[in-house]
């Protein structure tokens, strides 16, 4: 215990030395969230725990109410609405990026070659709300991923155009029909996860009871078979980046198809979200210059809504019906901290194992 209580004080000390000594007081009445730090250079980088990535303020909201930072410091390149990295006392922080690929990516970069940071032996988790297949999931329900597949990269036919068998207008760029692998010229059309580490994460987070509610529990009941009309829970089954908000059954089958194809038969398509493809190649580009390990990156996404509509619903009609959903957007962002916080927690509490590397999971 006075071990655990030296170490969270010495981390708050080093949180706080980043504050410089000459800073002014705050505007009468200006936000204090933590500790800020403005154009002032730190003796040391800090070296982070664990790293958070949200998308957009609902999604970092609760996370932020869980860490309670103690320090907000501000990164050159964020956002003007996400200006700051927040942390805590353990070094856990969070940051948000902003939607979409440009955003995601641009501020991932930002951080990470910001130099107030020491990522090398850090664990990131990025936590988003996402599209859900109701084969795989339902509203609330919590995955992580082992695969993310971009469903941007691809030429399309226009769909009233499309040659004579084809169920779709998708496929691979410089491909000639949709069962065709394409080339992966880009770099940034799959990443594979680290499987050790998503197993440890499925683990300390499969017994975890989610939040639900009365609008989601509703709507569920249109689906008329499992899991879309369940309780979420915490899955693992993987996930697709594009910054275009489809929704439709046939688009759900073409995300099915091309999860499969683009992971040799490996993946299973399970949400649907816009950035983390482009995280991801940020990351990628992080390791490749030392500054991070592409082993601790987890992506963790929750259903906010169904990917298509119910039978006998249009795909306009489900659309508008979910945007009205506001506790199944509530749960799937409140989710993402139920299912995600038994990892974090193990990385501070045995930072001393984590520190050098994931630990096996136990065998189920």
């Amino acid at each position: 215990m006075i071990d655990e209580i030296a170490g969270r004080c010495c981390a708050l000390l080093l949180l706080i030395a980043w504050v410089p000594a000459a800073a002014g007081a705050a505007e009468p009445g200006a936000a204090q969230p933590g500790a800020t730090v403005q154009g002032a250079a730190p003796a040391a980088p800090l070296a982070v725990k664990v790293l958070i990535i949200n998308m957009f303020d609902l999604e970092a909201a609760p996370w932020l109410e869980a860490l309670k930072p103690a320090a907000e410091i501000r990164v050159p390149g964020l956002p003007a609405e996400f200006p700051a990295v927040h942390c805590d006392a353990d070094a856990v922080c969070q940051m948000t990026t902003g939607m979409g690929h440009a955003n995601a990516a641009a501020s991932t970069m930002a951080v990470i070659y910001s130099g107030l940071f020491d990522l090398r032996k850090t664990y990131f988790l990025v936590a988003g709300i996402a599209g859900i297949d109701p084969l795989r999931g339902t509203l609330g329900s919590a995955a992580w991923a082992r695969y993310a597949v971009d469903s941007g990269i691809a030429h399309e036919i226009d769909a009233r155009e499309l040659p004579r068998g084809w169920v779709d207008g998708y496929f691979g760029v410089l491909t000639n029909s949709p069962v065709e692998v394409p080339k992966f010229d880009y770099g940034t059309e799959v990443f594979r996860l680290d499987e050790t580490l998503l197993q440890k994460a499925l683990a300390l987070s499969r017994q975890v009871v989610l939040e639900d509610a009365d609008d989601a529990r509703r709507y569920r009941r249109h689906y008329p078979a499992a899991p879309a009309n369940q309780a979420p829970a915490v899955i693992q089954c993987d996930t697709l980046s594009g910054d275009t908000w489809w929704s439709g059954r046939r688009l759900g089958g073409h995300a099915r198809r091309w999860t499969r194809l683009l992971t040799g038969g490996a993946g299973v398509y399970c949400t649907t979200q816009q950035e983390d493809n482009a995280t991801l190649n940020a990351l990628t580009r992080g390791a490749a210059g030392g500054l991070i390990d592409f082993k601790r990156i987890a992506i963790l996404r929750s259903g906010s809504d169904f990917d298509r509509p119910y039978p006998h619903q249009s795909v306009l009609e489900s659309m508008i019906a979910q945007r009205r959903l506001a506790g199944a957007l509530r749960i799937s962002t409140k989710n993402l901290v139920r299912a995600g916080m038994p990892l974090v927690t193990a990385i501070v509490q045995d930072w001393d194992v984590w520190r050098i590397g994931v630990p096996s999971a136990p065998a189920p």
